[in-house]
């Protein structure tokens, strides 16, 4: 006698079949780690056909967990080229020694590096920027284009470069747009707009320039120091110990980047490069040979035997 069993199976449909993994392709290895946006890159690399291989410049911003580092760049078949680059480390020489990355610290790199281009380029005097900084957006229209400067010569045109804000949330009040401001109002033209400056609500569409420009002179930081100050001493005397140290105070921060700008328009050079001495007292233990890790080996072989035989004898 024998008894039917029914079972009930269910439909398991095949996913990814050999067809799928036949056909499958590989994404970019700077993709699959995450660091490069293709899609962005495409549109700001690429230049129309007529222009004959006129290089299409991008300012390339970026942040590290100490500095803040202003690029620009243009791509060719083989790489990027850079053109010029600036970074916040330079930003000492300046008198700047203190908080070196944030929304002020990338002003002052970005206008220092515009600075710098325009210098090596040779339209650091037809091109001198905005130097009374008041936060808006400065703009030129003649004829179908605008510039994004105060004034357009007649005969050289303003150096065009392209935001390149990489794998960063451009986010409003950004880091990123401090750079972009400073490199704007140090003569370069890119094209933005105050959408995504810190003082824009996006609700009522109204822009505070005088918001913009308290966080340029790191009016955020100067509060937060005299509010820590008041309510927590210690932490206060913790968080801004280096800036104690070089005995900056929430009411001289505008005075000291006031200060910094003026010395970066008069000097944005690069400094001379030192020579690399490397440390020779430093010297790695060689390699053990074969023979040598064979009697170490045995050595504390013999002394664990010793250590023992003692051990019994007692």
């Amino acid at each position: 006698f024998h008894q039917q069993v029914f079972v009930n199976m269910t439909f398991v449909k095949l996913q990814k079949s050999k067809a799928y993994f036949k056909r499958y392709q590989v994404k970019f290895r700077r993709r699959r780690e995450g660091k490069t946006d293709y899609r962005q890159r495409k549109r700001l690399c690429c230049q129309a056909k007529n222009k004959y291989q006129s290089p299409k410049y991008r300012l390339v911003v970026r942040f590290t967990n100490k500095q803040v580092i202003c690029q620009i760049a243009y791509s060719l078949i083989d790489g990027d080229r850079i053109l010029t680059s600036a970074s916040s480390n330079e930003l000492p020489r300046y008198g700047l020694s203190v908080g070196l990355k944030n929304y002020a610290a990338a002003y002052c790199t970005g206008l220092l590096c515009a600075r710098r281009l325009l210098q090596k380029v040779g339209l650091d005097d037809v091109y001198e920027g905005n130097d009374e900084v008041d936060g808006n957006v400065v703009s030129t229209t003649i004829g179908k284009t605008t510039y994004y400067v105060d004034e357009v010569d007649e005969d050289k045109r303003p150096f065009r470069a392209l935001l390149d804000v990489g794998v960063k949330t451009t986010s409003t009040g950004c880091r990123i747009f401090g750079a972009l401001k400073g490199a704007a109002d140090g003569g370069l033209d890119i094209p933005h707009s105050e959408k995504r400056f810190p003082g824009y609500d996006r609700d009522s569409k109204e822009y505070d320039a005088d918001m913009h420009r308290e966080r340029i002179f790191g009016g955020h930081v100067g509060e937060y120091m005299e509010y820590l100050e008041e309510e927590d001493n210690t932490k206060y005397q913790q968080q801004f110990a280096s800036y104690l140290e070089e005995d900056i105070e929430a009411d001289g921060l505008e005075e000291l980047y006031e200060s910094v700008h003026e010395k970066i328009r008069e000097d944005p050079s690069a400094s001379e490069k030192k020579a690399f001495s490397p440390d020779k007292s430093f010297k790695r233990t060689a390699k053990l040979t074969l023979e040598e890790r064979k009697a170490r080996v045995q050595a504390k072989k013999d002394a664990k035997n010793a250590e023992l035989e003692a051990e019994d004898d007692e």
